[in-house]
């Protein structure tokens, strides 16, 4: 009877154990570090940094292959692309040349790979047979292009310039310009609703949000959504109606209902809030927090600080695979 008292024990520990987070790891949580040159790599089961990728030179942005097999850091000052496996953090392959990648995106039918020069004012378009990038035409462009948006269909890309306060349209299959509109100051990411009807673009110089509607030949700033000082990145919920948009200078996140073109929810959030990511189940944000080198985690439901783990310098793109929807 002891016995079996003692292995009865045993297997409930066993399975109390199994239920611990500690024991449902996912796949990490990366966290570019920008002037350090290397990528962070985070267990979501410890909440630990355990270890860095060196990459090149200013890696800023990160993105997804359509097939789901890399994820690409873009290393804007050393004029390179870092492949590395989503799922055990190895690097997979460096592709160099690609002058001053910056931001970069898939088109929705994998055709297309659109980067943007940051500091050597061009557009980059690229085609994509599935596993080599092509360069199709190299655009100048305004002064300091920053984030990118491509619609639905796969035929526009747009792009802001941050410092000549523009938005600008790229049709893919000829690769031209269609259009420029004026922005207001320091416009940075770009969001796009699922009918391809409006964008919405955040005011990094400025404290609100510009919405355009490019459904027209024309584009026309439609309204504008106060935000917070600094509106700079987008992130959507997953839930196919909201999408955050953090305010780097005012330390603050706000949620946008993109249904209403409203904003519905603000919080806290530490150190110049920057990229982020929501988690698959849509619960948690993972925010860079830009100038105090830590990756800050944020209950969607509360807006409460959740916790914080340390990275490196000046920590920008975040990233996992195990993440909410894009819309």
């Amino acid at each position: 009877m002891f016995l079996i008292q003692r292995l009865t024990l045993a297997l409930a520990s066993v399975l109390l154990l199994a239920a611990t987070p500690a024991a449902q790891a996912g796949n990490p949580i990366f966290v570019l570090n920008s002037q350090d040159a290397n990528v962070s790599v985070i267990d979501p089961a410890t909440w630990k940094e355990t270890r860095r990728i060196a990459t090149g030179k200013e890696p800023h942005h990160i993105y997804l292959t359509p097939d789901e097999t890399s994820v690409i850091v873009a290393n804007a000052g050393g004029d390179s692309l870092t492949f590395i496996d989503p799922r055990t953090a190895e690097v997979q392959r460096v592709v160099r040349g690609t002058l001053d990648p910056y931001q970069l995106r898939f088109s929705p039918d994998m055709k297309w790979f659109v980067t943007v020069a940051n500091r050597l004012n061009h557009i980059d378009i690229y085609r994509w047979d599935g596993k080599e990038l092509t360069l199709a035409k190299r655009i100048p462009s305004s002064k300091t292009p920053s984030h990118i948006w491509i619609d639905t269909k796969s035929t526009t890309a747009y792009a802001t310039m941050q410092d000549s306060n523009e938005l600008v349209a790229v049709d893919l299959a000829t690769q031209t310009l269609k259009w420029r509109m004026k922005t207001g100051e320091m416009p940075a990411d770009v969001f796009g609703t699922p009918n391809d009807k409006y964008l919405l673009v955040g005011l990094t110089g400025d404290n609100h949000v510009q919405v355009f509607d490019v459904s027209g030949a024309q584009p026309k700033l439609f309204k504008t959504i106060p935000t917070g000082a600094g509106a700079h990145a987008f992130r959507a919920a997953g839930d196919g109606r909201h999408v955050f948009v953090g305010n780097r200078v005012a330390n603050t996140i706000n949620k946008i209902d993109y249904l209403s073109l409203e904003s519905v929810m603000q919080f806290a959030a530490p150190g110049g809030p920057d990229c982020m990511e929501v988690t698959a189940d849509g619960k948690l944000l993972f925010v860079s927090s830009r100038w105090i080198k830590k990756m800050s985690v944020i209950d969607t439901a509360t807006g409460q600080l959740v916790r914080q783990v340390k990275v490196g310098k000046s920590p920008h793109g975040i990233w996992t695979l195990d993440h909410a929807k894009r819309y």
